[in-house]
This record gives structure tokens, C-alpha cells and sequence, in this order.
């Protein structure tokens, strides 16, 4: 674990996400992180089974919105010292290397996934 400091530009790891952002509290075991960016998309469906779409409920996972502010465990958070891209872009190209990622095998799990993701899209833009 890497000590940040407040406004330290850092990479943020929750929950199946990664997100760019800037620390803007300490909360002991955790840090508050303001969202400038999306760096991966969330995964969709059941974190707690994931590949599977029977006998679960199938979450569909949005990113967190630019200007957000989460509590992300210290562990998962990381100095970022590249220039910090357009939140917008950032969430296209998110959602688009997710896309191509799913489209790569056909599965029960990547269809569904792909359906919450057009889904989440239409919100998005």
C-alpha cells in the first residue's frame, strides 16, 4: 500500500471498477476519491458469482459519475502520475474495451452482460 496524500491525483480500485481520481479525505482504513475519470468498467452481473446467469441476480453495474465521491479501501489505491484523461472519453473507451472483451466468447453470462451494457450505454451519452 502507497501513502497519498490529500489532492494526490491516484488510481482507485472498487468494487470491479477502476477509476482516476483525487483524494480528498482520510477516513483511517479507507480514503474518500472524487472521480475525475473511468480507467475500467464495472463488471456486470453477480460479483459473488460471477460467469453465471442462473440462480443469481444479474446486476447491471454503471460507473461512478465524474465528481463522485466514494470510500475505496487504502489497499486499492494507487499514485497515478499520468495526465488524467476527459472523463467522458475515458468512459467511452472504458465501455468500449469491456464490449470487445464480452464479444470475444459467446456465453450465457457475455450476452446478458453485453445487454446491460447497451443498456447502461443509452443512459451514458
Amino acid at each position: 500500500m502507497a501513502d497519498v496524500a490529500i489532492g494526490q491525483i491516484v488510481k482507485a480500485h472498487y468494487r470491479s471498477g477502476t477509476y482516476i481520481g483525487k483524494v480528498v479525505g482520510d477516513k483511517g482504513d479507507r480514503y474518500v476519491v472524487e472521480v475525475l475519470a473511468v480507467k475500467k468498467h464495472p463488471m456486470q452481473g453477480d460479483l459473488h458469482n460471477p460467469q453465471q446467469t442462473e440462480g443469481v441476480f444479474f446486476h447491471e453495474r454503471k460507473a461512478l459519475a465524474f465528481g463522485e465521491k466514494t470510500n475505496v479501501k487504502k489497499a486499492a489505491v494507487h499514485p497515478f502520475n499520468e495526465t488524467v484523461p476527459n472523463y467522458n472519453n475515458s468512459l467511452k473507451e472504458a465501455v468500449e474495451l469491456y464490449r470487445n472483451k464480452l464479444l470475444q466468447k459467446h456465453s450465457d453470462y457475455n450476452q446478458a452482460a453485453l445487454q446491460c451494457l447497451a443498456n447502461l450505454e443509452k443512459n451514458y451519452y
